[in-house]
């Protein structure tokens, strides 16, 4: 798997638990404080995708994921 491939993935699987945590119809209902989450990930993503600058991925390319995938 690559950087982009697991920033897209992280970014959806914490949308969808904050949406879960925070919206009040939901079963695993915790606390509306958690659609902050949701905008924080939101917001991150679009920044992403003007800067093509993501802490998430400096994260993982120090732990060797790499960037592109093998031909």
């Amino acid at each position: 798997m690559t950087v982009e491939r697991l920033i897209r993935i992280f970014a959806g699987s914490f949308i969808l638990l904050s949406l879960a945590l925070g919206v009040q119809a939901s079963p695993l209902f915790v606390n509306s404080w958690w659609l902050a989450f949701t905008a924080f990930v939101g917001a991150n993503l679009l920044q992403f995708g003007f800067t093509n600058v993501c802490p998430l991925g400096w994260m993982l390319r120090k732990l060797g994921v790499p960037d592109r995938a093998a031909a």
